[in-house]
């Protein structure tokens, strides 16, 4: 035991997290996230090859060569898997996998998968130095191990820093605190060789991660926070008997747009996994400022008088007061943020002769500016108690007309370039 008493605490805190992360999977019957899963397995085996090792450097009288060679090479490459999974899974927490994510995972293991191969080849070079407490190793192998953590987490720290100001506070901490105490253990390891504390690394990783993401219990309350999202736009699609499928399709719509957005140069940069989450789930609000305009006007069958066109335009600025009330004391302020601007704003028109405000060009915020598109196409595009639907080649030429005028030139041909999709999705969400 006296070598091993640390992985011995490690692992039976990864129990701890493994035993209550299972049960209230089971209990509340929640996704699970394939890399966390497997961060599962590999952060015990790698304590568990950490204690090995630590017995094994300091029984060479007794322990063969190969024997403990070996239980290095699987320290080593367990550790090797630990750094690979948990950066895959902080890209996934940042960024997001999208449509193209097979070639960015192989990517992203590529180098993993070098450190690998290095690791095993120079496994043959390890030696082992006697300190005042305790034999250690060092070699080849030691030294890609550690350069594998420095460059995955240095590419983590890259995007966090890039692109820290659409990322959500609470998911830079969580990321900055467990690549800050990887930092720390490699820099005393490298300093303090013979402390070896690299069993609390993995322990840390998955204690972490849990704790900021992977609680069943959080999972719970973001799928209640959806609900009651879509709850609310249910109630403007109830009052307003025009709307039918209108918040799905839109949605759908939106979501089509910020996917092909994700790799075109000029959003690259835009492009996080929590600001397409939060315009999606925005996105159905939309046309929450109708809650606040008659029924009498919403219902109409006919075409609306100048005056009542007055009044159903004041929905957009109604839209925008009406999500700062509801969202007030919302913590997640980039949503309620990103929520009143396509509320506010999602009639403004590219050429400032939109409501409510005129803003001109991208002086609109980006996703009013998706949504406009969106909204347009699907407003015309089904039938309305008042006129029949356009046919979906009209349809589309109104939003090509309307480049530049009505709408950002840039996203309008995305849209138009995916008409097969678009196509599709409305076929799915027909009311």
């Amino acid at each position: 035991m006296r070598y091993v008493k640390l992985q011995f605490g490690c692992l039976l805190v990864i129990l701890y997290i493994m035993i209550a992360y299972l049960r209230a999977v089971k209990r509340g019957k929640t996704k699970t996230c394939m890399e966390y899963n497997l961060l599962m397995i590999m952060a015990p085996l790698a304590v568990i090859f950490d204690g090995i090792t630590a017995w094994t450097v300091n029984h060479m009288d007794i322990v063969p060569s190969v024997v403990n060679r070996l239980a290095h090479l699987l320290f080593f490459l367990f550790m090797d898997f630990t750094i690979i999974i948990t950066s895959r899974y902080m890209y996934d927490l940042l960024i997001g996998y999208d449509k193209t994510a097979k070639w960015k995972k192989v990517l992203l293991n590529l180098p993993g998968m070098i450190s690998v191969l290095l690791t095993t080849v120079g496994i043959g070079g390890l030696h082992y130095i006697k300190g005042a407490t305790t034999w250690y190793s060092m070699g080849f192998s030691v030294y890609i191990c550690y350069g594998t953590l420095v460059l995955y987490y240095g590419t983590i720290l890259y995007i966090v820093a890039s692109r820290r100001r659409f990322l959500e506070s609470g998911k830079i901490l969580e990321t900055l605190t467990c690549i800050g105490i990887a930092g720390v253990i490699l820099a005393i390891q490298i300093c303090f060789p013979e402390v070896l504390l690299t069993a609390i690394f993995p322990t840390i990783l998955l204690l972490g991660i849990y704790i900021g993401s992977e609680n069943p219990s959080i999972r719970q309350l973001e799928m209640r926070s959806d609900e009651m999202l879509n709850g609310f736009a249910t109630l403007v699609e109830n009052k307003d008997s025009n709307t039918g499928g209108h918040i799905k399709r839109t949605r759908a719509y939106v979501n089509l747009i910020l996917g092909e957005m994700k790799d075109d140069r000029h959003y690259r940069d835009v492009m996080c996994k929590d600001y397409m989450e939060n315009v999606s789930n925005a996105a159905p609000l939309h046309d929450i400022g109708k809650i606040a305009t008659p029924d009498s006007i919403l219902q109409k069958p006919g075409k609306l008088t100048d005056d009542e066109y007055k009044i159903m335009k004041e929905h957009a600025a109604e839209g925008g007061k009406i999500i700062l009330q509801i969202f007030y004391n919302m913590d997640d302020a980039k949503f309620r943020q990103i929520a009143y601007e396509i509320a506010r704003f999602h009639h403004e028109k590219y050429n400032g002769r939109g409501y409510p405000d005129g803003l001109v060009g991208e002086q609109i915020p980006l996703h009013a500016r998706i949504m406009a598109i969106a909204d347009v196409f699907d407003a015309v595009s089904q039938k309305r108690c008042y006129r029949d639907a356009m046919t979906l080649e009209d349809s589309f030429s109104i939003i090509e007309k309307g480049i530049g005028t009505d709408f950002d030139p840039h996203l309008a041909q995305i849209f138009l370039d995916h008409k097969d999709e678009v196509i599709k999705l409305m076929k799915q969400f027909q009311e």
